[in-house]
């Protein structure tokens, strides 16, 4: 009973796609910028001024016309803080032609098949028990959880990224924004 109140209340607090009046609010900004449930991931991410490293590492590799495709896809977005608070010089050598098979891999760890919005995925944490393992198309295992009220990201080094913005409606997906890099286990 504690954890069916406990994901209604993180339901209620993490939903900002509400429905009142049987219409579906906006999307929330992100990045300063307006969101649009029209527009596809990569459309919407140029736009957000906190992901333009996640734009640059998209393009350099080649990963536009993936993510522009119809999906879905929802996608664990790192903000620039997060690319920032990496070791010094590493986004510099990821951004390079040479690093681009491992680029591929750490951004497609961000990836999951399917439109996955934040109740959904409290309802999956819900079922399994408080953990749950999310497979990415880049072949990684993720663990979900709700931790302090707010929806946490393990990923396979042992570093967990919370989910600061939800359910950021794209035409091909979802976008949570996140705080912390994914970064598969090395």
């Amino acid at each position: 009973m504690k954890s069916m109140i406990l994901t209604a209340v993180v339901a209620a607090s993490l939903s900002t796609a509400a429905y009142a009046d049987g219409h579906a609010t906006a999307n929330p900004m992100v990045g300063g910028a307006e969101m649009f449930a029209d527009k596809t991931i990569v459309e919407n991410a140029i736009n957000s001024a906190d992901h333009t490293t996640l734009v640059a590492a998209v393009q350099a590799a080649g990963l536009v016309d993936t993510l522009s495709s119809e999906g879905p896809f929802t996608v664990f977005a790192p903000v620039n803080d997060a690319f920032a608070a990496l070791p010094d010089g590493t986004v510099e050598t990821l951004l390079m032609e040479e690093n681009k098979d491992q680029l591929v891999k750490i951004l497609t760890c961000h990836v999951v098949a399917g439109d996955v919005m934040a109740s959904a995925l409290m309802g999956m944490i819900a079922d399994d028990g408080g953990v749950y393992e999310v497979a990415t198309v880049g072949g990684c295992t993720l663990k979900a959880m709700i931790e302090d009220g707010m929806v946490k990201i393990e990923d396979e080094s042992g570093q967990v990224a919370t989910v600061t913005i939800a359910d950021v409606d794209q035409s091909n997906g979802v976008i949570h924004v996140i705080d912390t890099v994914l970064l598969p286990a090395m």
